[in-house]
């Protein structure tokens, strides 16, 4: 899983701590340590590190905007968490040098009133523009974000639903940007304490690294870890984040000594880590494994910046960053940062584009530097600066508590006033229609070839429940997930008496088909059992996943089909997605094709028949969205049969497999699209998808009479049949 695929924009520094002064070439003195420098530059600012923040956030931006050359912009978080932890440790050691103490709740103070006034205007802000122009199905999630990013926890809320397989195709919050605020608040709970422990215990400064160097040693372990087996808590996640601060932090522990660094050893340092940076950004993309040992690069490369500014001279990479203009970007990064991701999620849609895709991502996010610069004049200045809280840090905490209780507040609030859905009249029942039907698949036939234009006043069940409710056997853990091999459940269903058994063997294009199949199995007396897991394929192939080969799948088609072979159930249903991709060489088709035909051979034996389920016709996106997004005109939404077949030569070869190991195959598309080859997602009053591929659970429930008439016609009600008899 690459870091776009998170959908995951970093956030530059809101460190709000004076950046290290020039030494040499008469540079400014240091600022007083009680007083941050501003923002925008000001006397005694590194202006080195001013324009290294410009060169981040712009990466971000435009990374995010869809500027493909620069799709590894997203490198630009873990400059700033160097940036944050070298500035934010220098500062707490001056105060120690100053004042024989680190006074927490000054720190505290400070990060409240740097982050939070502007932060809490963006949430708002961002609400009434979610509740605006995002539509009403998932505006309780991202009101639930909103709080828990006034709450510095948000990084944990995505990192947790980043593991739900079927978010893959969830549009991003706009919200999701605050992930990287929570991940360095957390830090700074820790550090700070860490910190001050240290320096009562250790005499000598040197010594001061050995605790950090553990955190940053034990963090640095567990992204490794992460990266391989949960990529979203590697991406979001604070312990496998902090040893990027931390490498910052280690730094300020020798600012001192950076001075003492040869100047023309010192300036080719800068540009290196400024071309270190500048490398990751142009080579990696959407494919690259990250953070993983792929963060070192840019992480080292800010450290490189930063070691090599202090006495690079007028040869160093501070030529660059110190013009006027990227100081100036620097000085509005964070309240940038803040602006441009809620910008290219709400214009576009705003504007009437739902995907969020073309130029105008770019105009929206570049627009955001002039709500940043005013953000920086109206809110941050003078509010950081205000001479009610700057000598009074109960003042400033309270100040921060109350905005997060009020960003909390307005999101509690929005949610009991949710946006309406537009709809236009009441449709023909689906279910009813087709149950009450002497001929079921004709009903749903006719229903097929009149789908409603708009979406449904009676609509049922509502686009919420659809893209969000499961049936049991998610509820109930039967359907494993990507990263389980093992399932602990008996994940038995229909008539659990019955003398006969039907097994639905696959990924969740089987799964999906539950509802129609246990009620089948209840009215004829079948016992049902769920073999199911997430993106694996029956076929004996090994499929990639995660830039690897999903090797836990192949250990658990294994096992399964052992279980299966000993059950020697009456049928065998199976059914894949056809989205994946071979590990490893050879043409996917052929080796699907083999792969298909040696699991048919292995569970058709004695009285066990197999059936198998092509996999259905996919919409052109996430059909709920998309008929939230055009509740008008669903046609906009509708795909084509033609082209609803994400590997037509997958499907081949499956038939082909089929067709050699006499196993009976059943083409759902009669069931999803009109004669005509127009796929509707709304047929009658039901949404015919849940998401980007699956049929929702109620479309299914109302397919259950064409379902059964079809398998009573091929295996008989008591399964002894086989097809051709």
């Amino acid at each position: 899983m690459s870091a776009r695929d998170l959908a995951s924009p970093p956030r530059p520094s809101a460190d709000g701590a004076p950046s290290v002064p020039h030494t040499r070439g008469g540079s400014p003195a240091p600022p007083s340590a009680g007083r941050p420098a501003p923002a925008g530059g000001g006397a005694g600012l590194r202006l080195d590190i001013q324009g290294l923040r410009a060169v981040a956030v712009t990466l971000v931006v435009v990374a995010h905007a869809g500027v493909s050359s620069l799709a590894g912009g997203f490198v630009g978080v873990d400059v700033f968490f160097v940036i944050s932890g070298f500035l934010i440790t220098s500062l707490m050691l001056r105060e120690w040098k100053r004042e024989g103490r680190i006074s927490l709740g000054r720190f505290y103070a400070r990060r409240a009133m740097r982050l939070l006034p502007a932060s809490t205007l963006v949430v708002i802000a961002t609400l009434a523009g979610s509740w605006l122009f995002l539509g009403p199905l998932r505006f309780a999630d991202y009101a639930k974000d909103a709080i828990a990013s006034a709450w510095y926890v948000v990084n944990f809320r995505l990192a947790d639903t980043g593991t739900d397989y079927f978010n893959t195709d969830v549009p991003p919050s706009p919200f999701q940007h605050f992930w990287s605020l929570a991940v360095e608040e957390q830090f700074y709970l820790i550090w700070p304490v860490l910190l001050i422990v240290a320096l009562k215990i250790f005499r000598r400064r040197a010594l001061l690294a050995i605790p950090l160097l553990a955190l940053a040693a034990a963090s640095f372990a567990v992204n490794l870890h992460l990266t391989e087996t949960s990529p979203s808590w590697a991406y979001f996640g604070s312990q496998g984040r902090v040893w990027e601060l931390a490498v910052g932090a280690l730094l300020a522990l020798v600012a001192h000594r950076l001075d003492d660094i040869p100047r023309p050893v010192a300036a080719v340092l800068s540009w290196a880590g400024l071309a270190a940076i500048a490398y990751a950004a142009v080579a990696f993309d959407d494919h690259t494994v990250f953070p993983g040992h792929n963060a070192v690069i840019p992480v080292l490369g800010a450290a490189a910046v930063l070691a090599g500014g202090a006495a690079g001279g007028r040869y160093g990479a501070g030529l660059v960053l110190s013009l006027r203009p990227a100081v100036w970007v620097g000085g509005v990064s964070y309240a940038w940062y803040l602006w441009h991701w809620p910008l290219i999620v709400i214009v576009p849609a705003a504007a009437g584009f739902g995907e969020h895709e073309g130029p105008l991502r770019l105009i929206a996010a570049l627009g955001g530097l002039v709500l940043a610069w005013l953000t920086l004049k109206l809110v941050e200045d003078p509010m950081r600066f205000h001479r009610a809280f700057k000598a009074h840090a109960g003042r400033g905490l309270s100040l921060g508590l109350g905005l997060s209780a009020v960003a909390a507040v307005a999101a509690l609030v929005a949610t009991q006033f949710p946006p309406s859905l537009s709809s236009g009249g009441a449709q023909q029942n689906t279910t009813e229609a087709i149950a009450q039907a002497p001929d079921p698949q004709a009903a749903l036939t006719r229903l097929l070839q009149d789908p409603a234009d708009k979406m449904p006043s009676n609509l049922s069940p509502n686009v919420h429940d659809v893209a969000y409710k499961r049936t049991a056997v998610y509820n109930d853990d039967c359907a494993l997930t990507m990263s389980d091999e093992k399932q602990t459940q008996p994940c038995l269903y229909g008539d659990k008496d019955g003398d006969r058994s039907v097994v639905l063997f696959g990924d969740s294009h089987v799964a999906q088909w539950f509802p129609a199949f246990d009620a089948i199995a209840r009215e004829h007396g079948w016992k049902l059992y769920s073999f199911t897991k997430n993106a694996c394929k029956i076929s004996q192939i090994t499929i990639a996943y995660n830039n690897g080969p999903y090797s836990s799948c192949d250990d658990w088609r294994e096992v399964t089909i052992d279980k299966i072979r000993a059950m020697e159930p009456e049928l065998v249903v199976t059914s894949s997605s056809n989205s994946a991709k071979l590990w490893g060489e050879g043409d996917t088709a052929t080796e699907w094709g083999k792969g298909q035909a040696e699991t048919y051979r292995i569970l058709q034996q004695g009285r066990t028949r197999v059936l198998t389920l092509l996999d259905n016709p996919w919409p052109k996106n996430n059909a709920v969205d998309c008929a939230v997004a055009n509740p008008d005109d669903l046609s906009e939404c509708a795909n084509t049969l033609s082209e609803s077949d994400k590997q037509p030569s997958v499907t081949k070869a499956i038939r082909e497999a089929a067709a050699a190991e006499d196993v009976t195959v059943i083409d759902p598309s009669p069931w999803v699209c009109a004669p005509s080859g127009n796929c509707p997602v709304v047929v009658g009053n039901t949404l015919v998808y849940r998401d980007y591929g699956h049929l929702a659970d109620a479309y299914v429930e109302a397919l259950t009479p064409v379902v059964e008439e079809r398998l009573l016609r091929l295996f008989g009600a008591d399964l002894s049949r086989t097809p051709g008899n």
